[in-house]
């Protein structure tokens, strides 16, 4: 594959986002790896916007699309590795797979991020967590890619990082993850893995197009309770609406939301919720793009 082979025009992100919605990508390109990537970045504007992609679960592009460069990181190929005692992960890789490949080399404390459904990129960019752990808890440092393609490494200090939240202060993205982890038990780690998959089953929608959890928790409390509380399950917008089973969920049950219908829902649960409870919510879903 060349760069032209890889590079589409007009994409459409609904094929992209887990909540399946949304408008086209004016570009879109999919790296074969991290060189590919940095010499594309290299050759792009210095103004041209950029969105990195990992799996799009925690994405809303609005209906008319996104004006510049989309970079999807996903690969299916993409695996963990063990590298100077580190488990490393580039951003591309499904979170559920370092979970598996630490507990199978005989590894605790990552069993977390079978609970999280996106990529490492993106569980890095949100401190991204569940069960009482959380992503940057497990990170001993990172490789991030400039706008002219460099790679640099970058330790933890050298980031902002709070509750479902990560700046950085220079414009770079994440390429990779080194989790420093600790020996133990892996059957017992496989066991946890099992059972908080078990618990996702049980308490989330997954059969239906979703993006997670639309809101943070806040403190000391539960987005969904205070949202089942106001009495906004099932509160529907065109195609999209509160899911009946998690409240802090938003659905696409027949495919056929827009993103408007989607975005409708998260500013009117905020609103309702504000007026009854007096507590703000606070969205972890990142909208992007433009309204059609």
């Amino acid at each position: 594959m060349n760069m032209a082979d890889a590079l589409h025009f007009k994409e459409p992100m609904a094929r992209h986002v887990s909540w399946r919605a949304g408008g086209p990508a004016d570009r879109f390109f999919i790296p074969r790896d991290l060189d590919d990537l940095a010499a594309f970045l290299k050759s792009m504007p210095g103004k041209e916007p950029l969105l990195f992609v990992g799996l799009g679960s925690n994405l809303l592009v609005r209906d008319g699309g996104f004006r510049g460069t989309v970079i999807l990181t996903h690969s299916a190929t993409l695996r963990p590795q063990l590298r100077d005692g580190f488990v490393y992960a580039e951003a591309g890789v499904a979170s559920p797979k370092v979970a598996r490949f630490a507990a199978l080399h005989e590894l605790t404390g990552a069993e977390f991020l079978a609970g999280i459904p996106g990529t490492v990129g993106g569980a890095l960019a949100m401190n991204a967590g569940c069960y009482g752990s959380e992503t940057w808890d497990v990170v001993e440092k990172v490789l991030t890619l400039g706008r002219g393609g460099q790679i640099h490494e970058r330790g933890k200090s050298e980031f902002e990082i709070g509750y479902r939240h990560c700046r950085d202060p220079k414009e770079e993205w994440f390429a990779a993850a080194y989790f420093r982890l600790q020996p133990g038990d892996g059957q017992a780690s496989r066991a946890r893995i099992k059972e908080f998959l078990a618990r996702r089953i049980a308490t989330q929608p997954l059969q239906f197009p979703n993006a997670g959890s639309v809101f943070r928790n806040p403190p000391g409390d539960h987005a969904a309770r205070l949202i089942e509380s106001c009495g906004l399950k099932g509160l529907q917008r065109g195609g999209a609406r509160v899911s009946e089973k998690h409240a802090n969920f938003i659905v696409n049950p027949d495919g056929a939301a827009s993103a408007a219908d989607i975005e409708w829902l998260i500013l009117e649960v905020k609103k309702r919720v504000l007026e009854k409870t007096g507590v703000e919510l606070i969205p972890e879903v990142r909208i992007v793009g433009e309204r059609a």
